[in-house]
């Protein structure tokens, strides 16, 4: 029985909040969370029963990860942060099965390369990116099963390596813990016998189970604050707003249509919404809470009920079983309290509706490809896929190439570190665009003017501080200064000097797929880049289909000369076929000089040694 809230939220939003300052109302009930939390913890230690201890310790702990994840949604200060948008990829597609369509069909398996002759990665790469909150926003399970081999053996996935087993193995990657789905073939290590990976057999087929469950339609809404306290009706679906704060909106679903037998074990999440400002911008969420009051009085009720008990037992366990499904019966609808980074102007909500959900199976039996970033393979290799995905990030990312002078500058952010008396440092940096994509490598720093100042009684600028060379060193590529104090024969209070940016000017033109230029070619979804025509140093190129929609860009190959010889060709493959192509070239690269006078952080004095 699983008792836990879930809080998978929740503890996003914690991961996802900022530590700010607090009010003093703030601090006290800081203070009394982590009172009881501690309180909490020791009266653990009292309960001798080990089950009962984890069901305890598992719904108590939640109620109070809860707790503090209201707690510091609600103090965190409201800061302006832009998001990308979440609800486009329910936008593409007709119906959420061809959504579901895409998912399963665009799923394919890489052999990445590896200096080891004992070990063989494997990445499935799927057609939707799923880091937040451009998540595949319906449930999904995928389990792998066995690889087959170029011998015919088939073997077994199992869920961690086993240091005892003398077989090959195959089971979870340990040198990517951000994707869990890579996987590493593992031959056994033979003392004194050297054998090659290209000796053992290889990996050719990927074997695992996939299922997706789909809503029977997506619904969209969107809401301003004169729609507070108004139902909104669809059918079977009804959706009212409870309140619209600055950064903060509450939201609650009702369907009164049941649920489908497959969808009611499922951990369905039916509300996805999005804000904008009045720029009509998207802000970006800084976390949510599930769970309204009295879900939460509910569970803190069957706490309590635990906490009395001397030890579990199968009665008790199907008393909390009654109460819960008693209490879901009751409690049919679902609610949101959704943060946002700025002030929300409009909310934008997306309804799935899964009392017609539909479930997808597939047995997977998947090819293992290989394409490595680099090769020296003069012939090109095909990659077809049988599915569309569009690049909802390209337009805005595009913009950077028209970034100018100003622009640049204004997006500079000077930071410093004064820990290291004989490494102080200032820092410039600016916020990553397309336009750093192109600046190439050639670069000419020009002078890199830097004085350091005294300050007068009034806090002012003062006189320069006469310094040697060895004092303080500019890296005007990483846009950094160091300087050891220990040099300075006075304490500086200001850097004034010239740092340089870089600025691409960025040439774009739209070509027909049809009439394409000398050195440029699409086969089927690859295109073709001749590297002496269209050096990679300098061009860039992005598709778009019929739609006029860009498409995703799957990966590309650089085909090399042998013996690390100049590039060849670039190969770059789409999820679709291109109908129109947009090249961007760097036509020329600017330095621009920023000018500063940064007053300088002080040195904390260190504490006696004991």
């Amino acid at each position: 029985m699983d008792l836990r809230l879930p809080l998978a939220s929740v503890g996003l939003a914690v991961a996802l909040l900022l530590s700010g300052g607090c009010s003093p109302s703030d601090e006290k009930q800081q203070a009394s969370l982590e009172e009881r939390t501690s309180a909490f913890e020791k009266s653990l230690d009292a309960i001798q029963d080990p089950k009962l201890k984890d069901a305890v310790a598992d719904l108590g702990g939640s109620l109070l990860l809860l707790e503090r994840a209201q707690l510091k949604l609600a103090s965190k200060p409201i800061e302006t942060e832009y998001g990308e948008d979440s609800l486009a990829l329910l936008k593409h597609y007709p119906t959420p099965q061809a959504l579901v369509d895409t998912y399963v069909n665009g799923l394919f398996v890489l052999r990445k390369s590896s200096n080891s002759d004992y070990l063989t990665d494997l990445q499935p790469v799927f057609p939707f990116s799923f880091n937040m909150p451009a998540q595949f926003p319906f449930p999904h399970g995928l389990e792998w099963q066995s690889v087959t081999l170029s011998n015919k053996k088939v073997i077994a996935f199992q869920p961690e390596w086993s240091e005892t087993d003398p077989g090959i193995q195959l089971s979870p990657s340990s040198s990517n813990l951000t994707n869990p789905d890579d996987l590493t073939v593992t031959y056994p290590f033979i003392e004194g016998l050297e054998v090659e990976n290209k000796n053992q057999p290889q990996p050719l087929s990927l074997q695992g189970k996939l299922e997706v469950i789909a809503p029977g339609r997506v619904l969209d809404f969107e809401l301003t604050k004169a729609d507070i306290g108004k139902p909104r009706q669809d059918g079977n679906i009804s959706l009212t707003l409870l309140s619209l704060d600055k950064n903060v909106a509450e939201i609650e679903l009702s369907n009164s249509a049941p649920l489908p037998e497959e969808a009611n074990d499922a951990s369905l999440n039916p509300l996805l919404a999005q804000a904008r400002d009045s720029s009509g911008q998207i802000l970006s969420r800084s976390g949510s809470i599930n769970e309204d009051a009295p879900q939460i009085a509910f569970y803190r009720q069957q706490l309590a009920q635990m906490q009395k008990q001397k030890s579990w037992s199968d009665a008790f366990e199907k008393q909390l079983e009654d109460e819960q499904k008693a209490f879901d019966q009751q409690h049919t609808h679902h609610y949101a309290k959704v943060y946002f980074n700025g002030l929300i102007d409009k909310l934008e909500v997306a309804v799935l509706d899964f009392s017609q959900a539909s479930v997808t199976r597939k047995d997977l039996d998947l090819p293992v490809r290989r394409f490595d970033r680099s090769t020296t393979d003069k012939n090109l290799q095909l990659l077809p896929v049988p599915v569309v995905v569009y690049d909802d990030q390209a337009a805005s990312y595009l913009k950077g190439a028209e970034l100018d002078e100003e622009a640049l500058k204004d997006s500079v952010t000077i930071s410093q570190s004064v820990d290291d008396a004989s490494a102080a440092r200032i820092e410039f940096s600016h916020p990553r665009t397309f336009n750093d994509e192109l600046l190439g490598s050639e670069f000419s720093s020009g002078d890199t003017p830097l004085t350091f100042f005294t300050q007068d009684d009034k806090g002012q600028r003062s006189k320069p501080i006469e310094l040697p060379d060895e004092a303080f060193e500019i890296d005007p590529m990483r846009g950094v200064i160091t300087y050891d104090l220990n040099l300075f024969p006075e304490t500086p209070a200001y850097a004034v000097g010239s740092i340089p940016l870089y600025l691409a000017s960025i040439e774009k033109k739209t070509l027909s797929a049809q009439q394409l230029p000398k050195g440029l070619e699409l086969k089927g979804n690859a295109l073709i880049v001749d590297q002496k025509l269209f050096p990679a140093d300098a061009w860039r190129f992005y598709a778009k289909d019929a739609s006029g929609q860009y498409l995703k860009e799957i990966l590309a190959v650089s085909h090399n000369a042998p013996n690390s010889g100049p590039a060849l060709f670039d190969v770059h493959y789409f999820y679709g076929q291109p109908s129109q192509l947009e090249t961007y070239e760097r036509s020329e690269l600017n330095t621009v000089e920023y000018g500063f006078e940064v007053k300088l952080d002080k040195l904390e004095p260190q504490s006696p040694a004991p």
